[in-house]
């Protein structure tokens, strides 16, 4: 298994999460209706299921192991598939929920100050630890580069619609790089920038008739994470 680099992970995290901060602390009541990249969301729902992440990693880094770890910050995206009836199931409930809040900023609200919660205790977990998570033994720091991926693909999906949104991180775009080239099993054959390889790589943008001869054999692969 690959390891992550502490500093750096926790570093992206940082930069991640206070860049969707920004951009859900200026939505408009409007905005919080408009369409997302995941389909049958709006950003209301989108940002409610982010705020889940910040939620389950309190409670990871309130759970150490001295167990070897079970998974790295590729291997943890091995079992996430789309349009299994689990996730037909968490994708209904997100809407559910979401729709229950009686004032968007209310979320935008609890979206800060947990994430900004669970930065504080990341940096004073141990880099070196590990913590069980979704039923996994993670390495503290691949622990934080999955959620620097999440959120970096989230905030993408939640500011298609929106005017002048704050840019994903470039250091979250580089994790997101990354992961994506160790699910490929190489780095990418093609000039793609962070932003692109992102959405391409999840499936959020098609692939066009040059992408498809380009990848060649690897066509197979994509996308590489749900």
């Amino acid at each position: 298994m690959q390891a992550m680099d502490g500093r750096d992970a926790l570093s992206a995290l940082t930069e991640t999460y206070r860049a969707v901060t920004a951009a859900v602390s200026s939505l408009s009541e409007d905005d919080w209706a408009r369409p997302s990249r995941c389909r049958g969301w709006n950003v209301r729902d989108v940002v409610f299921h982010l705020l889940l992440d910040p939620q389950r990693a309190l409670v990871a880094f309130a759970s150490p192991t001295t167990e070897d770890p079970t998974s790295d910050f590729m291997t943890y995206w091995h079992p996430y598939k789309p349009g299994t009836e689990a996730a037909q199931r968490h994708a209904e409930f997100v809407r559910r929920v979401a729709a229950a809040y009686p004032r968007p900023s209310g979320l935008a609200e609890l979206w800060t100050e947990t994430s900004e919660a669970a930065l504080r205790a990341a940096a004073v977990v141990s880099p070196t630890g590990r913590v069980e998570t979704q039923h996994l033994v993670i390495a503290v720091p691949d622990f934080l580069a999955t959620l620097t991926v999440e959120a970096a693909l989230h905030h993408l999906d939640l500011t298609v619609k929106l005017d002048h949104p704050p840019p994903v991180p470039p250091a979250a775009l580089e994790i997101v790089r990354m992961t994506l080239d160790g699910l490929l099993g190489m780095a990418l054959p093609m000039a793609w920038d962070g932003a692109t390889y992102a959405l391409k790589g999840s499936g959020r943008m098609e692939l066009d008739g040059n992408d498809r001869v380009r990848l060649g054999p690897l066509l197979e692969r994509f996308p590489l994470l749900g």
